[in-house]
């Protein structure tokens, strides 16, 4: 199996990114990794900063897609890019899956158009994995698609509900819509269909959920459209990054709260690594004929380990296939009643 990496994605690329693909290439056995990018600038920062680049093949880019730029870029000005050159790679079978740190519209445009979507699929999609109480659960949409139909939810579902059953080994995953109210009548019109849509799609579709149930695991995907699910995530991140400073604070105040600090440690660390999103490390673009994944846009070397292991994981299980599958059953089933009405 061979991951391509964009060298040049991110806020702390080169560096962390090869920093980090050389910690990947020790950890993961049997796992080659491509390095897409300028070769010479690659080779210097190694050198620089003693990392050597034995085992590691470098696909040279050129050019790189700055954070700023317009996503459409990827496709016109950008296409030596190294986020642009990677997806070629992968979409003419160099690589079994490809990670960037980079510019988030650029991936998502340049999936749709290089490597292509699965037959059927109308829009890729973001879905990230959040932490909650229960364990993980995946957002989907969080942020790719604004504004979105009630059959592009139905296909979100569908996506996630086979990324979390092969990759994240929940089986018979719990698939809910957000909403303003649990009811059914509960939303606009986009939220009525959709809920009709999931609810007769035979997946385990458990009916709407307010935000504030996500965090207590009430279930395993969670479908919404781009603008409420990017909302969603960010309130998240920040909630739990504030959350981490106040109880930081609370225990710096004095020497006595000093000492309880000292005497949960462990505890406190674990609290914190429950909100890291880095323990789940890269969000599928959901949607893509092949594996692409996007990491934290200020991914360091340690956020790569668990990014790298998410893009195995994709590959490995074959969910773009599953997903291909499910679409044609959904397809037919739907025939089917169409022909009985």
């Amino acid at each position: 199996m061979k991951i391509l990496v964009d060298a040049f994605g991110g806020d702390n690329a080169p560096l962390e990114i090869i920093k980090g693909c050389r910690l990947c290439l020790e950890k993961y056995d049997g796992v080659k990794i491509g390095l897409v990018g300028n070769h010479s600038i690659i080779e210097k920062v190694a050198k620089e900063n003693s990392i050597p680049l034995d085992g590691l093949d470098i696909h040279h880019a050129p050019d790189v897609i700055t954070m700023e730029e317009d996503a459409g870029e990827i496709m016109k000005s950008k296409n030596d890019s190294s986020m642009a050159v990677g997806l070629k790679l992968l979409s003419e079978g160099e690589g079994d899956a490809f990670l960037s740190a980079g510019n988030s519209g650029a991936l998502i445009m340049g999936s749709t158009f290089i490597v292509k979507r699965i037959k059927g699929i109308k829009r890729p999609a973001f879905a990230p994995v959040m932490p909650t109480s229960t364990g993980p659960c995946l957002l989907i949409d969080s942020g790719a698609n604004i504004e979105v139909r009630p059959e592009m939810l139905l296909q979100f579902g569908i996506m996630g509900a086979a990324y979390v059953e092969n990759v994240l080994n929940i089986k018979n995953p719990r698939v809910a819509l957000a909403n303003v109210g649990t009811e059914e009548h509960k939303g606009g019109e986009l939220q009525h269909e959709a809920f009709r849509l999931l609810k007769n799609s035979g997946l385990n579709f458990i009916g709407n959920i307010e935000a504030r149930d996500i965090p207590g695991g009430v279930c395993d995907v969670i479908v919404c459209d781009g603008f409420t699910g990017n909302v969603i995530l960010k309130m998240y991140e920040g909630v739990a990054k504030e959350l981490m400073k106040k109880i930081k604070a609370m225990f710096m105040k004095n020497l006595k709260t000093k000492i309880a600090a000292g005497m949960i440690k462990k505890d406190i660390y674990e609290l914190k690594q429950y909100f890291d999103y880095n323990q789940y490390g890269a969000a599928p673009i959901m949607g893509a004929a092949k594996p692409v994944l996007k990491t934290h846009g200020s991914a360091k070397a340690e956020t790569m380990i668990t990014a790298m292991k998410s893009a195995i994981d994709y590959a490995q299980t074959n969910v773009t296939g599953k997903i291909a599958d499910a679409l044609a059953q959904q397809k037919k089933a739907g025939k089917e009643e169409n022909s009985e009405q």
